[in-house]
């Protein structure tokens, strides 16, 4: 698998931790992907982002932050995180308190930023009142020719900043033909799931680096962290993406603290906006209350679900020291694995499984080729005749509950979106259809048509017959109302 990385120029915001970087992303970007929070070392990915189609922008987590803060082996992973977006950028914007003033750690990032020679804007953040500058000179001492004051809670100098970031850059290229092309575009894909099942670990895999901090220490992550990639097939051919890993999903009467409960709402956000996402379950645990909630989450925002089982190696392992009984082999131990895993999912009966062990590179390809599948299934546009034949033998197969003497009926059928696809039904009495029978009419359509992984969407729209539709018009047309002296003519709509 050959990945090409994104050719944006990338612009790094680095700086002690608690002086705004965060807050000065969400104002770059024009948006909020950042967690914010008065809580040191809340951001410890790299967040990026590219603005305007223009640049990648990245978020740091904080530089040299105190061991009490947070676990010893996420606070070394941080800062190489730190280290890396440093050297993979070409600007440094480096982020100081203006209302603390300048502190030692300041001038220790300074002197590592000057040994790496990179360019670098000094972003003096938190000067709420821009008419007093007098809080920028002791800056100056650190050596940066540019320097900013700027605002990014309340967006106090902040155009001047741009300003300067888009001098860098330069002018924006246009996109190619082949760019703009349907086929070509480039399709978000979401590792969602419970704390430490394995996502980080398969976003570096695909990613071929070590982008995402990976621990044993649950809730290591605590945002969602997206970066662009391309895939090449063996034919040549480049399928581009855009990676996203989210953080774990606990229950809520579990979240120990608001960031967390950010960082939850962040990744069902991401789930949202994702064009496929993949569930990932720990193949040590199997699917678990939480996998079935996250699940359901998935199907009711309206994206194509596939199911990752990762650390598979360790199922393995097991069945090779003989752990585990009852299967022919490992591959019937995998296939009804996979049986079982659907079972519980039972609302998602036909969803792809994918097997992957991130630690060994095992069906990385997969789950590329599954996205692929899956958005352009979403993507379907069935003929109406299809969708009314469909229908209809699916009533006729079997019928619903006669209700208060009368029998639901389809008058008509037809598909009226795509992605999610949505089909609307128009009958006599949709308020009357039982639950039950409205899986039955999904489940059994989705087969039909081979629809495995995405989300199909009845909108039962009740219309009356002909005959009683002229009876209500006629009702209609005897009791004209009169207000004022003037007669109203009766609606037909």
């Amino acid at each position: 698998m050959l990945v090409k990385m994104n050719i944006f120029k990338h612009i790094a915001i680095v700086g002690r931790p608690n002086v705004g970087k965060s807050r000065l992303f969400n104002r770059l970007v024009g948006k909020r992907m950042s967690i914010v929070h008065d809580e040191p070392g809340v951001t410890r990915d790299i967040i990026s982002a590219v603005v305007d189609n223009h640049f990648t922008l990245m978020d740091t987590g904080g530089l040299g932050m105190a061991p009490d803060m947070t676990n010893q082996a996420i606070h070394n992973a941080t800062e190489e995180q730190v280290d890396f977006a440093i050297l993979a950028a070409q600007l440094v914007l480096f982020v100081v308190d203006g209302q603390k003033g300048l502190l030692p750690h300041d001038e220790e990032i300074a002197s590592m930023l000057h040994r790496h020679g990179k360019q670098v804007m000094l972003v003096v953040n938190k000067m709420d009142h821009p008419e007093n500058t007098t809080q920028l000179n002791d800056f100056y001492r650190l050596g940066f020719k540019q320097v900013f004051g700027v605002s990014a809670e309340h967006g106090h100098g902040s155009s001047a900043l741009q300003k300067a970031i888009q001098d860098f850059v330069g002018p924006k290229s246009e996109a190619t033909e082949d760019e703009t092309e349907p086929e070509n575009r480039r399709l978000s894909i979401c590792f969602a799931g419970r704390p430490n099942v394995g996502k980080s670990s398969l976003s570096n895999c695909l990613l071929k680096e070590n982008r995402m901090i990976v621990s044993a220490v649950p809730g290591t992550t605590r945002d969602a962290v997206q970066k662009d990639f391309d895939f090449t097939t063996p034919s040549g051919k480049i399928w581009p993406f855009s990676l996203i890993d989210t953080a774990g999903m606990r229950y809520k009467q579990k979240m120990d603290s608001s960031v967390e409960f950010y960082s939850t709402l962040r990744s069902t956000q991401s789930m949202q906006g994702a064009d496929v996402v993949f569930l990932v379950v720990d193949a040590k645990e199997g699917v678990t209350k939480q996998d079935k909630r996250i699940a359901g989450e998935v199907l009711e925002a309206g994206r194509p679900m596939a199911l990752i089982v990762n650390k598979w190696d360790h199922a393995q392992e097991a069945f090779q020291k003989g752990e585990v009984e009852g299967y022919d082999n490992i591959r019937d131990f995998r296939d009804k694995f996979a049986e079982f895993a659907l079972k519980e999912l039972f609302f998602l009966s036909n969803t792809p499984v994918i097997f992957t062990s991130a630690i060994q590179n095992y069906s990385m390809d997969r789950i590329l080729k599954a996205a692929r599948m899956l958005f352009e299934i979403q993507c379907t546009t069935i003929p109406t005749s299809k969708v009314n034949k469909t229908v209809r033998e699916l009533l006729e197969r079997t019928p619903p509950t006669i209700v208060g003497n009368r029998r639901f009926k389809v008058y008509y059928a037809l598909q009226s979106g795509t992605n999610p696809i949505t089909i609307k039904v128009f009958c006599n009495q949709a308020h009357r259809l039982e639950d039950s029978y409205k899986r039955y009419l999904l489940t059994n359509f989705n087969n039909t048509f081979g629809l495995k992984g995405c989300p199909v969407f009845f909108d039962f729209v009740s219309k009356l017959p002909r005959e009683q539709q002229d009876a209500l018009k006629a009702r209609k047309g005897k009791s004209k109302p009169k207000k004022a002296g003037i007669e109203v003519e009766s609606s037909d709509d």
